[in-house]
């Protein structure tokens, strides 16, 4: 029993480092090869190993990976100039930040954060990646190295779809982390996660890879995700409030995953963890580097996943439709010109299978379709009246484009972020108006989000003038330059002005 134990001891050691240790300048990257030079700005790895739990993963191992891990993963202390009385998507994901419970419903002094999370160097000129929800209603991003050196981070983009960020830092020769090939990882794998977690800054935990591909409902269900892409590795490396946007690294210390989100009924571990994997992430970061959002293709199909019994049979009964519970995605609808309808996807095929990929649930098809661009094609094989076929589908953006946008192709709406529609005249009336539009779809983060403003408030003016329609305001804002002024109405009739520096 004793030598039993002594074997087993190297594994169930958890170190917590600190955050002393430095790493020697590494090399940039090269842009020797490939096509995809475009999109290769932050590396991948190409002597990744994995250790899987019938290898020789032992504590050795577990120091090689944290000393190369802990001086990349960093602290991001987020402030806020709004009162934690107001929601925002951090509220949200509140248990990686403390207890909602106990949050005083009090303006936070400009000098505390308003939250704590983890992020990683993934370059030696300062590129961080981190979670969408850690810098969600930020005013201000502080980095803190492992070394304790601080510097105030720029926001360079963010994804809700995803829950991933960039920022940026100014220094060069960085410790960094290399991207790993995620889609390698092996269930049973040992892994380290590492991160911040309760204040315990450059904390190491290990754990295995306990599942692939999970979908949590977390992003759509909690976040402000409207086309989420949850496909998760699951890991039992203990993560708590802190770890979220750390890393989460094989036994080689290549970084498999940014982790995001627990599972628990007290907010504090219980055994599940989540981390969005690495090569997803690395396409995100990309996009918005190069740039500036994110390029997302789409079948142009609403799918039914048969694997979920309850969409099923709720379906089933809603259509009076016999449908079976099993592996795939029914195709309940094919939008106008999308690349399904153009490739002859029709309502009730059975999708199986994505380029290699076999689709057992919509976490696998959101991953399979969401992580390519916009012109890319992919395979999909589909059962038509228990026939399978296999066509090539070119996939489009939401406007139906085929090719890559940047921040000078976004509409003011997008720009701004928010949808606007007419008042009717009885409502003008009802509230002594004479001009104004409702703000619909106000996306989290958006420069009208920044100002405060939600759903169903109403918009009087932009810089001084009255408008009464999207035309008038993508009249006033289309070319315009500099800061705007909003005039707006919130639910209980008071009237605000607040403003923002208009997106280049």
């Amino acid at each position: 029993m004793n030598q039993v134990f002594k074997k087993m001891l190297p594994f169930a050691v958890v170190g917590v480092l600190s955050g002393a240790t430095t790493v020697g300048a590494l090399k940039y990257f090269d842009g020797n090869g490939a096509n995809d030079a475009d999109y290769s700005y932050f590396k991948t790895s190409q002597n990744a190993s994995f250790v899987g739990l019938n290898t020789a993963a032992v504590g050795d191992d577990f120091v090689k990976a944290a000393k190369m891990t802990v001086p990349a993963v960093v602290t991001i202390k987020s402030f806020s100039n709004r009162s934690t009385s107001h929601a925002s998507e951090q509220d949200i994901f509140d248990y990686f930040f403390g207890d909602p419970r106990q949050r005083q419903r009090q303006q936070i002094p400009e000098n505390m954060p308003s939250g704590m999370g983890s992020g990683v160097i993934i370059s030696p000129d300062g590129y961080i990646i981190s979670n969408n929800h850690v810098v969600a209603g930020a005013s201000k991003l502080e980095v803190v190295l492992s070394n304790r050196k601080s510097y105030v981070a720029t926001l360079v983009g963010t994804d809700p779809n995803t829950d991933i960020s960039l920022l940026k830092i100014e220094e060069k020769g960085l410790p960094y982390l290399n991207f790993a090939n995620s889609d390698a990882v092996e269930v049973g794998q040992w892994v380290l996660a590492v991160g911040n977690p309760l204040g315990l800054n450059s904390t190491v935990t290990a754990g295995i890879v306990s599942a692939k591909g999970r979908g949590i409902g977390i992003l759509s269900g909690q976040g402000s995700a409207k086309n989420p892409i949850e496909s998760f590795i699951q890991t039992d490396a203990a993560i708590n409030p802190g770890n979220s946007g750390g890393a989460l690294v094989n036994a080689s210390g290549d970084l498999i995953g940014i982790n995001s989100a627990i599972s628990s009924t007290n907010g504090y571990y219980q055994g599940y963890g989540f981390a969005v994997p690495a090569n997803l992430a690395r396409k995100i970061v990309e996009d918005i580097k190069k740039f500036g959002l994110v390029q997302r293709g789409f079948l142009g199909i609403t799918p039914l996943d048969l694997s979920d019994e309850q969409q099923v049979s709720a379906y089933n009964k809603e259509f009076k439709t016999n449908l079976k519970p099993g592996p795939g995605m029914y195709v309940i609808n094919v939008a106008d010109n999308s690349g399904a309808e153009n490739a002859g996807l029709r309502k009730g095929d059975i999708i199986t299978k994505i380029d290699n990929m076999v689709l057992t649930d919509f976490a696998d098809m959101s991953l399979a379709v969401g992580s390519k661009r916009p012109g890319n094609t992919v395979a999909v094989t589909y059962l038509r009246n228990g026939v399978e076929q296999t066509v090539t589908v070119t996939l489009k953006d939401q406007k139906g484009g085929t090719s890559a946008r940047t921040k000078a192709d976004l509409s003011v709406s997008e720009k701004i972020g928010a949808d606007f529609i007419e008042l009717s005249d009885r409502v003008k009336t009802d509230y002594g108006l004479s001009s104004g539009v409702i703000a619909r779809n106000v996306a989290e983060g958006g420069e009208m989000a920044k100002i405060g403003v939600v759903d169903n408030y109403i918009i009087l003016e932009i810089n001084g003038k009255p408008v009464n329609s999207q035309k008038d305001i993508d009249g006033i804002l289309s070319s315009y330059k500099g800061n705007v002024q909003v005039k707006f109405v919130d639910e209980y009739g008071r009237i605000y002005t607040k403003g923002f520096k208009m997106p280049s």
